[in-house]
């Protein structure tokens, strides 16, 4: 049985029939984004790999008890339960979310690759580079929805309800980290010509 091929909810429903593979395709999916949103929030690869593990166990007792009424809307659902048990971490912490990410860690491994000369790859991951470095100017609540909106495709109904403002907010948001973005490109571009 191909389970690459399935979707999410086919493998849903194989995981609580019984079948373990069903839960290990859904991780192998997914893990990365999963981890790559907990770790930009945490900043630390214990803490983001506990984090991982315990939205996962909330997954399988969720599944478990047949409570999952999540259809087609696998990846966001993990994404918020894996938020909202960030937000429990630094309330207990009584302490701000920093959005960050280290050099050992990066985030944009979950665009998948592909083949590619050696300039190519290159000059794609000096852009990847360019990009992290620059979303890490951007204003915390501005990062916060860039990085739920890119990497946990979440909507931004989604957005607005983690994040407690209106969904006019969160799009403004990513409004305007998106103009500050393409600011700072244009700006790092005519500096790097003259």
């Amino acid at each position: 049985m191909d389970f690459q091929l399935k979707s999410d909810q086919d493998l849903i429903h194989l995981y609580v029939a019984g079948d373990e593979a069903g839960l290990v395709e859904l991780i192998r999916r997914y893990q990365s984004k999963i981890y790559t949103s907990i770790y930009l929030l945490v900043k630390d690869e214990y803490l983001a790999e506990d984090i991982f593990q315990d939205a996962f166990i909330k997954v399988i007792n969720t599944l478990k008890a047949g409570k999952y009424n999540e259809e087609g809307k696998f990846l966001p659902w993990v994404t918020r339960i894996a938020h909202n048990l960030v937000i429990d971490h630094f309330r207990r912490e009584k302490r701000a979310p920093m959005i960050s990410n280290g050099d050992d860690f990066d985030i944009f491994e979950v665009l998948g690759n592909y083949d590619e000369s050696t300039e190519d790859k290159m000059v794609r991951e000096q852009t990847h580079k360019d990009l992290k470095a620059l979303i890490q100017l951007l204003p915390s609540e501005q990062k916060e929805v860039l990085i739920m909106r890119h990497f946990g495709d979440m909507s931004f109904k989604e957005i607005a309800d983690i994040t407690d403002v209106s969904i006019n907010t969160a799009l403004g948001r990513m409004r305007y980290a998106l103009n500050n973005l393409r600011k700072m490109m244009q700006s790092k571009e005519l500096s790097l010509k003259n």
